[in-house]
């Protein structure tokens, strides 16, 4: 009996612990869902950003900031002038776009004898390459954000570039000192030309690689001072549909025998009418005709009476 008591404690204890869990989430869910609603159109395009995005405090570390997004909007062409607008008001500016409409279908059909409808199925898209200064990443994206009807996706990188700028400098020093010594050897060999020849050609080679890591070293640190964004930005698939002749279709669309036969006495009466109103128009000829071979007969009549 006690076991048995014990049990129906047990069970109403597992229940009631199973409701107010329940309670709690849909509680938590209802306050989840009420902050989001709460939001405003810039704060719900935070989502869009990232610590990643953000400026560190830690200035030990050099970080590349990059960005990649794909999303769908309401019109490419127009979005794609604001995108470039956005890139100079936050100092930076536009590196690459190309804009065109890509043929997903298309579609022939004939209407009449002569005349076809093309209706073509297309999508505008726009490959978009933006550079902003990296403490105005954040914001670019969040600006962008705004203009956002579907997003695909959102990729954003941070690359600590910090040990790569470290070993640039010492790659400098140390081909600085070797190119020193190289320098005092060239000196110091005289009017030795075969020694002094080969001593100039390594001191090149260190001046050319001294120069490849000052070069580096300023292209990671242009890649640190301007974050680099990449848009693949397109709309909803839309339809133009034109009028065109037809060419390859028009055989079945000519008339049967019968209909053949009647346009034909159609043309035949045209051409008698045509040659009995040309002959009208000329009556004075007729008439001209008429009076000479009178003429002629009289004189043929009285020549033969005579």
């Amino acid at each position: 009996m006690k076991n048995l008591v014990a049990y129906f404690i047990l069970i109403i204890t597992f229940i009631a612990c199973s409701q107010a869990e329940e309670g709690n989430y849909k509680s938590s869910n209802a306050q989840y869902e009420a902050d989001v609603e709460e939001m405003s159109p810039t704060e719900k395009n935070g989502f869009i950003s990232s610590s990643a995005a953000k400026e560190s405090s830690d200035t030990t570390r050099k970080f590349i900031r990059t960005a990649e997004m794909k999303f769908r909007v309401k019109d490419a062409y127009k979005t794609s002038m604001i995108l470039e607008n956005i890139a100079l008001k936050f100092e930076g500016f536009v590196t690459y776009t190309h804009l065109e409409s890509v043929t997903n279908r298309t579609e022939i059909t004939p209407i009449s004898a002569d005349s076809s409808l093309e209706t073509i199925y297309y999508t505008v898209k726009n490959d978009i390459t933006i550079r902003v200064p990296n403490y105005n990443l954040d914001t670019t994206l969040r600006t962008i954000a705004n203009y956002i009807d579907y997003l695909d996706y959102r990729t954003i990188k941070a690359q600590d570039v910090s040990l790569d700028l470290l070993a640039n400098q010492m790659a400098e020093k140390r081909i600085s000192k070797h190119t020193e010594r190289l320098t005092d050897a060239i000196d110091g060999k005289g009017k030795k030309l075969k020694e002094t020849t080969s001593a100039e050609e390594s001191l090149y080679n260190k001046e050319a690689d001294k120069e490849k890591s000052i070069l580096s070293s300023l292209s990671i640190k242009d890649k640190i001072e301007f974050s680099t964004i990449y848009l693949n930005i397109y709309q909803r698939q839309a339809i133009k549909r034109t009028v065109i002749e037809n060419h390859k279709n028009i055989d079945k669309y000519e008339p049967g025998l019968l209909a053949q036969i009647g346009e034909s006495l159609k043309t035949g009466w045209y051409v008698l009418k045509a040659i009995i109103i040309g002959l009208v128009k000329i009556w004075p000829l007729f008439l001209i005709g008429i009076v000479v071979w009178l003429v002629i007969k009289k004189f043929a009549i009285r020549k033969k009476d005579k």
